[in-house]
């Protein structure tokens, strides 16, 4: 208290004027903060068309930030002599200005590595939209986290702190704190390889060993899906990684397949017959490939005669494909009513002896 006493008792009139300029100066960058932060955005953004698309770029904000706290530091400094400021004092400051100029152009640099960014959006184009959403997301996830990563080691740079001195007074709790971050690591690696195999993309319906649902999310640690009950389910991206995936989303065709057990008193001729039928429904419905067509007479067994239909349909959306075999079942069905055709009873018959 008494410094501060001491203090505004030192202040002179010259001194009360210095300090006027000071904050005259401070204003003057606060004021002016805008309108240069737009004239530099301008000068690199050649193709930037009207204000609304310079003051949503990513730079805007930190630069009037950085202009604001530029203001401040050079008031500072110009109070340093009239006010016999201490040399820690303006060590101080000048740490405080360095730090949050570079916190200032990290958030910066992170926010122009977005999906919704020019930057992001330009290389897109450029690219003709061929990088998945769900991977570029990733991607973008990795580089904004190493500009923080980097932002970080220069901002304890700034603070002169010695990182190999700081690692090696952890000790016992680093090896904790390492051991600890070993599956977080393995994660963030699996995320890696989640990103250079792309098995899956967001939307994706995808089937795990212990899992099956659609995708909704990929980040560093887990793969988000949500369930057919509608749940989600968060599984760590080294389970994902190790495991064996089944995207049914990639489905290019998709299998149908029955087989047909006739009554032992069918004729081969009825076999050729319905075989045909069949064949002839199935070729003039435009959603079954036609050269992947097979209809065979298979076996003969004890209580009836196999006849196999194994088709592929150009439907790959299971709700549709569900729609589509019930009209094939049911046309083939008909088919075989219509044919006289007797379908075999499954149960095994026992005959005995008097």
């Amino acid at each position: 208290m008494e410094q501060v006493i001491d203090f505004i008792e030192s202040v002179k009139a010259l001194q009360i004027v210095d300090i006027v300029v000071a904050i005259c100066l401070i204003v003057l960058f606060k004021v002016l903060s805008p309108s240069i932060s737009y004239v530099i955005i301008k000068l690199f953004k050649f193709n930037s068309k009207g204000k609304k698309a310079i003051r949503e770029s990513a730079f805007y904000t930190p630069l009037k930030v950085f202009f604001t706290i530029l203001g401040v530091y050079l008031a500072v400094l110009f109070l340093k002599a009239p006010l016999n400021l201490h040399e820690d004092v303006m060590n101080f400051v000048t740490k405080l200005f360095k730090i949050i100029s570079v916190l200032a152009f990290a958030k910066a640099l992170a926010a122009s590595f977005t999906a919704k960014s020019s930057l992001v959006k330009g290389l897109r184009k450029k690219w003709k939209n061929d990088v998945d959403d769900s991977m570029l997301e990733f991607a973008l996830k990795v580089v904004r986290a190493i500009i923080y990563i980097i932002a970080l080691f220069i901002v304890l740079a700034i603070l002169q702190i010695n990182l190999g001195g700081l690692v090696a007074g952890l000790g016992i709790g680093g090896i904790i704190v390492t051991l600890a971050a070993q599956d977080t690591a393995k994660n963030i690696f699996g995320g890696v390889v989640l990103f250079i195999d792309k098995p899956f993309n967001v939307g994706d319906w995808i089937q795990t060993p212990n899992y099956e649902g659609a995708v909704e999310d990929i980040t560093f640690r887990t793969t988000r899906i949500r369930s057919a009950e509608n749940y989600v389910i968060n599984i760590p991206n080294s389970t994902i990684a190790d495991s064996a995936v089944i995207n049914w989303s990639k489905l290019e065709k998709r299998r149908y397949k029955i087989n047909l057990m006739l009554s032992l008193n069918t004729k081969s001729e009825q076999i050729s017959q319905v075989s045909e039928k069949i064949r002839e429904m199935l070729l003039n419905n435009e959603q079954v490939i036609n050269e992947d067509t097979t209809i065979t007479f298979t076996n003969i067994a004890n209580n009836g005669l196999d006849l196999m239909i194994d088709i592929y349909v150009t439907t790959t959306v299971y709700k549709e494909y569900l729609k589509l075999k019930d009209e094939l079942n049911k046309n083939i069905m008909n088919i075989i009513h219509n044919s006289q055709i007797e379908i075999a009873n499954q149960a095994t018959t026992v005959y005995l002896e008097d």
